[in-house]
């Protein structure tokens, strides 16, 4: 018998009960509740520390850590974030969605899916254990450049090395596992052009995957070997060259941006159309700009590194390539617009969070847009408004989707409905907050305030505090998002069978643009 036929039989006989249940489950939605789990454990974690950092920068001068605690934080929370809450959280909707929307029984691959999600714990435990070793953790901003990183780096970066191994390894697993469900196990009848867009953006976003994680695999070795065996490819002393670390790191780094976003746009094209009751607007175009995306996110590495020096025609090149993936992304937006336009909407909790992902997503893109073009960059480059850009994307963009996704098939998962009234002040106490939090660092960093700091001049003071208030007040809405979640699972309001009908809120009709889609697109129009 199969693995797959295995796993799906010892899902229905005497399945194993208690820890060894998660510990050797091959299901792909224990798996998938696994995945989500650890990212809201890492979320949390994470938030922590931002929640430090900005207690540090609610007032001018040192008064809460230290300046190597402060760019620990800052080092730590970027990657705990990037590696540890949104890709696994993307992983986790993965698991659990892509078998049901093309009707397969599992993943493929369902002991390696296992594997490659009992890696993250390890791989997270070990990374945050770097805090607490001698001479402190990993304090050179989540890029790590060389020779902060290599040369003046604490012992404790070899583990933060290996961690980063390890996330690369589970991620890798992770992507092929989606690629051979996707292409190995759609229902009869389901060819490509049929799939949802949640398992296109994913096939895609596998690929990627699969293409720059050994990249950022390299970077750290070279990292390794220049740390401890004598090599030299980053310091200018052995004929190495710093400025190489960047192009390395951001080859991986920029294809991973849209790692980040491309799952979000996927469900985002689910929710739209549901609450729309209309069908997904263009969607072979919504296929064709998902691929452009992750063609074109290879070939502007450099726009993170306009201020290193490189020639005019290099400048040129890279901000004219970055200005073009403003296009397939534009192409998206109309797309969710007109899907919205003349529709028969109903704004429920998920189509609430995904037209503020739509609104504070393009204002991340806008911003995005100023960052690519060379000779503005160069004011720009390494100051809050940066940190304003990525933060909308995102936060506004990557977290807002996985909550939408979250609260849009939670139902589902759980055969319970959540509670609205909690729900929807958890929406708008977010969507306040969030604002207040991340739009005044676009006015401090156009002023000059460079990022990375724990100290800064008076004149940035009031929007700090402000941007700080923000901060605390978005971090505490999650916590009521835990309540919400936790309350749903072990009970509450009954769900229909088809939740999202719209007419009382709770129904939710299934259209077919293929003939076995499980749950997943826009209803009929009626």
């Amino acid at each position: 018998m199969s693995t797959v036929a295995t796993a799906h039989a010892d899902e229905h006989h005497g399945a194993p009960k208690g820890i060894t249940r998660w510990l050797f489950s091959t299901n792909h939605k224990d798996i998938g509740t696994m995945y989500l789990w650890f990212a809201f454990t890492m979320f949390l974690i994470g938030g922590a520390m931002a929640m430090v950092i900005r207690a540090e920068l609610f007032a001018p001068g040192l008064q809460v850590v230290d300046p190597q605690f402060f760019n620990m934080m800052t080092t730590m929370h970027g990657l705990i974030m990037v590696f540890g809450a949104i890709m696994p959280a993307f992983v986790g909707l993965a698991n659990w969605m892509i078998p049901m929307m093309i009707g397969a029984p599992d993943m493929a691959l369902p002991r390696m899916n296992n594997w490659s999600f009992w890696i993250l714990p390890v791989a997270g435990t070990m990374l945050v254990s770097t805090m607490f070793m001698e001479g402190g953790g990993p304090a050179f901003g989540w890029t790590f450049y060389a020779p902060l990183s290599t040369t003046f780096a604490p012992a404790s970066t070899d583990f933060f090395i290996f961690s980063i191994h390890l996330l690369g390894f589970s991620s890798i697993m992770g992507a092929i596992n989606v690629i051979v469900t996707i292409l190995n196990m759609r229902a009869p009848g389901m060819n490509l052009m049929k799939m949802p867009m949640f398992v296109w953006t994913w096939l895609i976003t596998a690929f990627l995957l699969i293409a720059v994680m050994p990249v950022l695999a390299g970077a750290v070795t070279m990292m390794l070997t220049d740390r401890h065996f004598g090599t030299s490819f980053f310091d200018a002393a052995g004929g190495g060259d710093p400025v190489m670390f960047q192009h390395i790191f951001w080859f991986f780094g920029h294809p991973e941006v849209y790692i980040m976003i491309l799952p979000a746009f996927g469900i985002i094209s689910h929710i739209i159309p549901t609450f729309s009751r209309k069908p997904l607007f263009g969607y072979s175009s919504m296929v064709y700009a998902t691929a452009s995306i992750a063609f074109l996110s290879f070939i502007v590495w450099a726009h993170h590194m306009f201020t290193v020096g490189m020639p005019v025609a290099g400048e040129l090149y890279f901000m004219y390539a970055t200005i073009m993936i403003a296009v397939p992304t534009g192409v998206k937006v109309f797309n969710w617009v007109a899907t919205m336009w003349k529709g028969s909407l109903s704004f429920e909790i998920p189509m609430l969070w995904a037209l503020a992902f739509v609104i504070l997503f393009t204002i991340g893109g806008f911003s995005g847009l100023m960052l690519g073009v060379a000779p503005v960059d160069t004011q720009y480059h390494d100051t809050y408004f940066v940190v304003a850009h990525f933060h909308y994307v995102l936060v506004t963009g990557a977290l807002f989707s996985i909550i939408a996704g979250v609260y849009f098939w939670l139902p589902k998962w759980t055969g319970h409905m959540y509670n609205l009234k909690l729900a929807t002040f958890h929406f708008w106490w977010s969507v306040i907050w969030v604002n207040v939090l991340f739009f005044p660092q676009h006015f401090i960093g156009l002023a000059g305030m460079p990022r990375r700091i724990p100290d800064y001049a008076t004149q940035f003071a009031d929007w700090n505090m402000i941007s700080s208030i923000g901060g605390f007040a978005f971090g505490l809405g999650q916590l009521l998002f835990l309540y919400i979640v936790v309350s749903t699972i072990r009970g509450g309001e009954k769900a229909s069978t088809e939740v999202w009908d719209g007419s009382d809120g709770l129904e939710w009709t299934v259209p077919s643009p293929a003939p076995f889609h499980t749950f997943a697109t826009a209803p009929e129009v009626r």
